[in-house]
């Protein structure tokens, strides 16, 4: 049957989800064959990570385009709507576009599906598209393309790129990339490539070895964090930076909040010094300065009303509910903290809120779930807290409401534990206002 609308197109997509996560290139390899080769044809930067991956895509986005560049983003998942996965210059593929890209690979998908190597998946065929639209219809001045799981086989690790990145490593997907950190570390490893450059914000030593064993294997020049380059989290959203070739550090204010999106901040500026050769052009410090600031990231401590504040969220793992305490203690450590939590099965609560019982912090938690396929049980993510003061909340739309009400001038609101979850948050909110 063939697609006639964006509607459509997005339907079709979102029925491939079935098929599930298949790790592997080949279904890749072939569809990108039968278009080809459009991945050959884009100036990319590739970019994985257990957290970070989508704010240093921005900062860097923000940077690259206040210097004057084009520049197309792949990012996953969306936030507000389905077409911002693929982006130029944060402006989501119009409906013409996307069912133009789904149009020429739906094609190409029922034959590859035919053959040995099965349907590809929902991600595959986004990717596929995301690679076909670049090259061929918007033509940025340079992509930069978000890993969706791991690194080493997942989809998008058939672009050779001019500069890797990887943000940093923690427990994620262990079901998928493995229980230690060095063998997620492996996965992320895989989309280093010989002789293109690889920025590091690993820390610990475990995961750090892994990336500079590879690094060094292959011949890639590794520029890690805190050695070849230096951040220093300052009061606020204020930081500096250095280089090795610098005098002296520079002072930045970032757009997004948190210590730990000074490290990302970091590895976005460094990647710019990198990439002047590739985009045959400096690019000032002005437009680095404009960039930092004007980054911005939904669902990434996003504070959406000021007083009282509420705070969305996309803490989804064991670091992110690390950073999420720590910006918290910084910001609201004088507050009365309320958190509306809903997660995915495979998360296990006794490890992420472990920050929150011992932080000091005053809060309750309201575990509730979501209309999602992978959504844990509310009475499961209840019984899983180690933390005294909580709730379950059967209904998270009424309990949200209910939580909104009662704000007063000493509380704080904060909606987490999915990114997928944050999305329906944040899509009702903005219906509400626009209903009011």
């Amino acid at each position: 049957m063939e697609v006639k609308t964006a509607e459509e197109a997005v339907q079709w997509i979102h029925s491939l989800l079935p098929f599930g996560i298949k790790p592997g290139l080949k279904r890749m390899e072939w569809m990108l064959e039968a278009l080809g080769h459009p991945e050959q044809r884009l100036t990319a930067v590739h970019v994985a990570g257990t957290n970070g991956k989508g704010s240093t895509v921005s900062f860097l986005r923000h940077i690259l385009t206040a210097g004057g560049f084009s520049v197309g983003t792949f990012t996953s998942p969306y936030i507000e709507q389905f077409s911002e996965r693929i982006s130029v210059n944060g402006v989501p593929i119009s409906d013409r576009d996307l069912l133009q890209a789904a149009q020429r690979l739906k094609p190409v998908v029922e034959e590859v599906a035919q053959s040995d190597l099965g349907s590809p998946t929902e991600f595959e065929v986004l990717t596929a598209m995301m690679f076909y639209h670049f090259a061929e219809v918007a033509k940025p001045d340079i992509c930069l393309i978000e890993v969706g799981l791991g690194g080493r086989l997942d989809s998008t690790n058939v672009v050779t790129p001019v500069l890797s990145i990887i943000t940093m490593i923690g427990h994620d997907h262990m079901h998928i990339l493995g229980h230690t950190l060095a063998e997620i570390a492996y996965e992320k490893a895989g989309i280093i490539k010989p002789g293109i450059p690889v920025i590091s914000g690993v820390e610990g030593e475990e995961a750090y070895t892994v990336i500079s064993e590879t690094a060094r294997q292959i011949g890639s020049p590794l520029h890690q964090l805190n050695e070849t380059f230096l951040v220093e989290s300052l009061q606020g959203r204020t930081f500096t930076y250095k280089e090795e070739k610098d005098e002296e550090a520079v002072r930045y204010h970032a757009g997004l909040y948190g210590a730990h999106q000074h490290k990302n901040a970091a590895l976005a500026l460094k990647a710019v010094s990198l990439l002047s050769n590739s985009l045959k052009r400096q690019i000032g410090k002005e437009a680095k300065a404009i960039g930092i600031a004007n980054t911005s990231w939904p669902g990434r401590f996003e504070i959406i009303q000021v007083n009282p504040p509420i705070v969305l969220d996309g803490a989804h793992n064991e670091e992110g509910f690390l950073a999420l305490t720590a910006a918290l203690q910084e910001r609201f450590s004088d507050k009365s903290i309320h958190v509306l939590l809903a997660s995915t099965k495979e998360k296990d609560m006794n490890v992420l809120l472990k920050p929150f019982a011992t932080s000091g912090l005053e809060v309750a938690f309201s575990f509730t779930s979501f209309d999602f396929h992978r959504a844990a049980n509310a009475e499961d993510l209840f019984k899983q807290a180690p933390v005294k003061r909580k709730q379950v909340a059967a209904d998270w739309r009424k309990a949200l409401k209910t939580m909104m009400e009662n704000l007063g001038e000493q509380d704080v609101l904060v909606v987490t534990g999915s990114l997928y979850f944050i999305s329906e948050v944040r899509q009702s909110l903005a219906s509400h206002k626009e209903g009011m």
